[in-house]
């Protein structure tokens, strides 16, 4: 695993990302207007909500994949959506994602995987490149299993393996759409301290959309919640506070999985 060399967010550094007056709409439907919230460096950002509140939605968005109705996205202070195309996708270099589905394609092994982004993005040797996808492997608990194909790992394994590729170029930004989803509660568990060892030991800023309550307790240091009625951004927060006190019943339902009182 990662040697901790602790970095803590920085509340006080200027932003790595910023959403600004963000909406987002599929033609005339509505689904989250409003949106404004920072990620720090080093943080661990959770995007937190029910079925159909736009989580999906807004990570599309942040990466690049789908353009805002209103208002824009800024890495460290630069445009995303006012960019041209060559610099969106340099800005995107930066950045890691593992989907929700994994993405992994069965006919290759991990470690081809893995390789795969070294391959288009870097000038590493064909030897170079093997020892730097056993290296992702190995940081996320996978050494030993480069020559396995996707289907002869468990779903947590597979997971993880989505998550070396995902650190295959050095990404400075990780998001992670449901990454629990499929896991048993031990795995999830596993996941989560593996997110925290890459926030503590690489200081890696990472943004999470997950409904799962055990992973937003235990590693969002910071989170917003969207709501699928008002089609806004309810609540911001650290997410024990806004356990310990939530600002409204919609919130509260939520983190509690206890119905709002009628």
């Amino acid at each position: 695993m990662i040697s901790p060399s602790p970095v803590p967010p920085m509340p006080d550094a200027p932003p790595r990302i910023e959403v600004v007056d963000l909406d987002m709409a599929y033609g005339g439907f509505v689904v989250q207007r409003n949106l404004h919230f920072t990620v720090r460096p080093a943080e661990i950002f959770v995007v937190m909500g029910g079925s159909g509140s736009g989580k999906s939605t807004l990570l599309r968005l942040l990466i690049g994949l789908k353009a805002p109705a209103r208002g824009d996205v800024f890495y460290d202070g630069q445009s995303l959506w006012a960019a041209d195309p060559a610099e969106r996708e340099a800005m995107m270099r930066r950045v890691g994602v593992v989907y929700q589905s994994n993405a992994l394609w069965s006919s290759l092994t991990l470690s081809e995987n893995v390789a795969l982004l070294l391959e288009e993005f870097t000038d590493l040797g064909e030897q170079e490149i093997r020892d730097a996808a056993a290296l992702k492997l190995a940081l996320v608990g996978l050494a030993g299993f480069e020559d396995f194909y996707p289907s002869e790992v468990s779903g947590g394994m597979e997971k993880r393996a989505a998550l070396a590729r995902a650190l295959a170029l050095d990404p400075e930004i990780l998001f992670l759409d449901e990454p629990s989803t499929g896991l048993d509660p031990i795995n999830a568990r596993l996941l989560d301290d593996l997110i925290l060892d890459l926030r503590d030991g690489l200081g890696t800023t990472v943004v999470v959309v997950t409904h799962d309550l055990a992973s937003i307790q235990a590693i969002g240091d910071n989170a917003v919640f969207l709501d699928s009625e008002t089609k806004t951004m309810m609540a911001q927060g650290h997410p024990k506070a806004l356990l310990a006190h939530p600002p409204n019943p919609r919130v509260k339902a939520f983190l509690t999985r206890e119905p709002i009182a009628r």
